[in-house]
């Protein structure tokens, strides 16, 4: 059972993993260099229990304690209780959740690892809905996705419509920075990723793993997406690059094949997130 215990100075250095949350730049350093990622909101928070993370502790306002009290009564991590105005000053930004946890982060896998781990995984579950399939080998690849809240809206894409797992270029934004989980709605716990060392060289490693890359551009020269054989679709890594610029002229020649989202009324491209839930609704298997 975890300790419960009152906290009334915001300095207090057991409070040390929630100070500065609205910092970015010092979040994007201090967190992955320390292992823990926060969760926000008692949705989130159960998610990544159940994702198999280990938690650290929590930062409780009084209201929440009842409410979290299952997760406070299994879990041995000290839970500190403040009031409102104590966690905005640890925090930098008003807690309306209530409910903060530390969690400590897990080892990734290199991709090579986890696209056996997909494959593995890529078989329908038994007793599935029988109006959506999820069986094939669909990965993504996400170049330069700097924005947290995109990133998380495309994980959530990811989780909804079946791709197996994400592979991240090295400038990508951290999926567990606290924004991205939030938009996630935790999503990104229930999808596996991983980071490549090298870009666009990692992309080697999903070619060798027998993936079709189809790279996502709005290019007139791209073949539109309804277009596309759909067995190009079974063992496909489905690649979207960053929000401004696209996919880099590398990665587009790293590509076998490029597609595009068809698009009218003068509009020549989607928002990456938006593009995301498309394709990856487009490419998912059929029912015969």
């Amino acid at each position: 059972m975890a300790d419960l215990i009152t906290v009334e100075d915001p300095d207090d250095p057991r409070l040390r993993d929630y100070t500065g949350l609205t910092d970015v730049e010092l979040r994007r350093k201090r967190e992955p260099a320390e292992g823990l990622f926060i969760a926000e909101g008692e949705k989130v928070i159960r998610r990544a229990r159940d994702a198999g993370y280990e938690m650290r502790s929590m930062l409780l306002s009084a209201k929440w304690v009842d409410v979290m009290r299952d997760v406070i009564d299994e879990l041995p991590a000290p839970v500190y209780a403040v009031s409102p105005e104590l966690a905005e000053r640890v925090t930098g930004y008003h807690v309306h959740r209530g409910a903060l946890a530390s969690m400590q982060r897990k080892p990734l896998p290199d991709a090579a690892e986890l696209l056996q781990a997909a494959r593995r995984t890529a078989a329908p579950e038994p007793a599935g809905d029988p109006a959506r399939d999820d069986a094939g080998q669909r990965v993504a690849i996400f170049e330069g996705f700097v924005d947290h809240a995109n990133l998380g809206a495309a994980f959530r894409s990811a989780a909804a419509l079946g791709i197996k797992a994400i592979l991240l270029s090295p400038d990508c934004a951290d999926p567990l920075y606290r924004r991205a989980i939030k938009v996630s709605m935790g999503a990104v716990f229930s999808v596996p990723y991983a980071r490549f060392d090298a870009w666009p060289a990692g992309l080697d490693v999903v070619r060798d793993a027998g993936y079709d890359i189809l790279a996502m551009t709005p290019d007139e020269k791209a073949t539109p997406l309804d277009e596309l054989n759909p067995a190009r679709f079974e063992k496909s890594a489905i690649m979207l690059g960053s929000e401004g610029h696209g996919l880099s002229t590398y990665a587009l020649r790293a590509a076998d094949e490029w597609v595009r989202i068809p698009m009218s009324a003068g509009i020549d491209s989607l928002n990456v997130a938006a593009a995301s839930a498309v394709a990856f609704y487009a490419t998912r298997p059929r029912l015969a």
